[in-house]
């Protein structure tokens, strides 16, 4: 039985440090030419425009529901003004980011699990790379830089949808004009709410898009193992997340205390 649980914390280590290695080198080479500009634009359209109408409904649903729970919190204390600055906060701050880092990496993470995955067990990566094309560059490299563009973006539509969506609450509950809803709302919101909790999505991005190419170009055991790829590749990025999350908004307090008030 020890020997088994060893066996299995080695394995462990290794998977490690091969994801390790493999996400240096990620990071390493996109900044290095050349950039394979053509596919990073293709990957930018399939992993960022084509996620879009997702994060924009999501968020606009997320706002409603933020909104309607905030009301009735706030309605204790006759403080029922300060909903828009509430909702405002908690999703530039926070709720925007972390939701569509988890939403992303279900949607993203899958897809590249799942198409690496199928690449590496019907042997294209390896007819690329005999073919003298640098398939780590080609798929992997390309998705990571599209990954990073992406995520800021898509959460910043994400925040936009969740204002939208609080602002659809207030004006079926009170009548607020959609002027006053923001000017309340951004109010309270500065550079500093939002551009660091904006930039922290990067991580996300390159945190989805090396775990998922990681384990689709270490695919093995045919479409059983490619269903495999995908399903850890949308668990294990998503609990990347929510961890680098914490050590990120510890970072983001020590560098902007005005953050943290």
């Amino acid at each position: 039985m020890l020997d088994l649980a060893a066996a299995r914390a080695t394995a462990h280590l290794a998977s490690a440090g091969e994801f390790a290695t493999f996400a240096g080198k990620a990071a390493r080479q996109a900044f290095l030419p050349p950039y394979e500009a053509r596919e990073t634009l293709r990957q930018l359209y399939e992993l960022g425009v084509r996620s879009a109408p997702l994060i924009a409904v999501s968020g606009l649903a997320v706002g409603v529901v933020l909104s309607m729970h905030t009301r009735a919190s706030l309605e204790r204390f006759g403080a029922e003004s300060m909903i828009p600055a509430g909702l405002a906060m908690a999703l530039v701050r926070e709720t925007g980011p972390l939701t569509a880092g988890l939403l992303l990496s279900g949607r993203i993470g899958a897809g590249i699990g799942a198409e690496l995955g199928a690449m590496r067990v019907t042997e294209q990566i390896d007819a690329l790379e005999a073919s003298a094309v640098d398939a780590f560059r080609y798929l992997v490299v390309t998705r990571v830089v599209a990954c990073v563009i992406a995520l800021p973006l898509l959460t910043t539509i994400m925040n936009f949808s969740g204002m939208l969506g609080g602002f659809i609450a207030e004006r079926a509950a009170t009548g607020m004009s959609l002027g006053l809803y923001f000017q309340r709302a951004f109010d309270v919101v500065n550079m500093s709410d939002y551009v660091p909790s904006t930039l922290k999505t990067m991580v996300f991005g390159f945190l989805i898009a090396t775990v998922s190419s990681f384990l689709g170009f270490t695919t093995s055991s045919g479409t059983e193992g490619v269903g495999r790829a995908s399903t850890r590749a949308v668990v294990l990025s998503s609990i990347l997340i929510i961890v680098a999350n914490v050590v990120l908004v510890r970072l983001i307090f020590f560098f902007y205390p005005e953050a943290a008030g």
